[in-house]
C-alpha cells in the first residue's frame, strides 16, 4: 500500500490493521527468535527421552532459564515432542459363563481370531466359527483384514444355512465389542457372552478348535497366497466335521453326531405326540 498506492504508513498500518512497530521491527526466523528455547528444550529432550512438557518445563526452571511456559510449549509443539499418549480402552466387567452347554446344535457359538503369515512374509487372519454343542467348525474366513463388517457378513451367511444360535462366546477384540457387531445382535435377538479380559479358558471350546487348526494347517503348509489358504482350510474343515472322531462326542464325527442328535428329537417328539 505504501509502495503501489502511495499511501502514508500510519494509514497503510492502520487499513492492514497492524501497529506501526510492526512495520518498521525486523522480521526475524523463528529459528533465530526461539534459538535459545530450542537448544535447552533439545539438551532436556536427549536425557530425558520419555518425558512430557511440564518435567521439561520445571526442569529448564530449575536450570535458571525463565521462559514463559507458553512460549516454552509453542517450541515444544513445534519441534513435535508432544508425543499422543497411546490411551487403553477400558473393557467393561464381563459375566463369566459356564462352558457346560447343552449336546444340540445352535446353542452357543463360538468366535476367535487367528493369524499367520504367508510365504513372501504378508500377514493374514482367519476368523473361526464353532458350534460349541456339537463341536461342530461352521466357518473359517480368510482374509488380511476382517473389521467388524466382515464379521457381520459371516454371520449373516451362516443365519442363511445354519440358523441363529442362542448365545456367541467371544473375547473382547475390538472387531467383537464394535457396535455394527452388537446391533446385528440385537436384531437377531442373539445374546452376547464376553469373556473375562485376560481369561481365554472360559472360551476353551474355540481356543482347542484353533489349536487343531494350527497344528495341521497353519504350521503343516507354507502358504503362497489366500487363495491356497482358503483351499486347504476348506477341505480342512469338512474333514474335521465329517471324518475326525471327536472324543466327546462319542468318538464320533461332528457332522454325524448332530445327524444322530437331530434323529433322536424328531423320533421323541413323534413317540410324545
Amino acid at each position: 500500500m505504501v509502495q503501489e498506492q502511495a499511501l502514508s504508513i500510519t494509514r497503510s498500518c492502520a487499513v492492514a490493521k497492524l501497529s506501526r512497530a510492526a512495520y518498521y521491527r525486523s522480521q526475524l526466523d523463528s529459528t533465530q527468535r526461539d534459538g535459545a528455547v530450542i537448544t535447552a528444550l533439545n539438551e532436556v529432550v536427549a536425557k530425558h527421552q520419555r518425558w512430557g512438557f511440564w518435567k521439561c518445563f520445571d526442569r529448564l526452571r530449575l536450570l535458571g532459564h525463565g521462559w514463559n511456559h507458553k512460549r516454552v510449549y509453542r517450541v515444544y509443539c513445534g519441534l513435535r515432542l508432544n508425543l499422543p499418549r497411546r490411551t487403553k480402552q477400558r473393557v467393561p466387567q464381563r459375566e463369566r459363563r459356564s462352558l457346560v452347554v447343552p449336546a444340540l446344535p445352535n446353542a452357543v457359538w463360538a468366535v476367535d481370531f487367528m493369524s499367520d503369515t504367508l510365504y513372501d512374509g504378508r500377514r493374514f487372519r482367519t476368523l473361526n466359527v464353532l458350534d460349541e454343542g456339537v463341536r461342530e467348525g461352521l466357518a473359517i474366513e480368510v482374509d488380511t483384514s476382517l473389521p467388524a463388517k466382515r464379521v457381520v457378513r459371516v454371520l449373516t451367511q451362516l443365519k442363511e444355512w445354519r440358523g441363529l444360535p442362542q448365545a456367541i462366546r467371544l473375547d473382547n477384540g475390538p472387531e467383537f465389542i464394535a457396535g455394527e457387531l452388537a446391533i446385528w445382535c440385537e436384531q437377531n435377538l442373539v445374546d452376547l457372552w464376553f469373556i473375562e479380559p485376560g481369561k481365554p479358558d472360559q472360551n476353551a471350546f474355540i481356543e482347542r478348535f484353533n489349536r487343531s487348526y494350527r497344528e495341521e494347517v497353519l504350521d503343516a503348509y507354507l502358504f503362497e497366497d489366500l487363495d491356497q489358504v482358503r483351499e486347504i482350510s476348506h477341505d480342512w474343515l469338512v474333514s474335521f466335521n465329517e471324518e475326525r472322531p471327536h472324543d466327546a462326542l462319542g468318538s464320533l464325527p461332528p457332522a454325524l453326531f448332530r445327524h444322530c442328535v437331530m434323529a433322536a428329537r424328531s423320533s421323541t417328539s413323534e413317540l410324545s405326540t
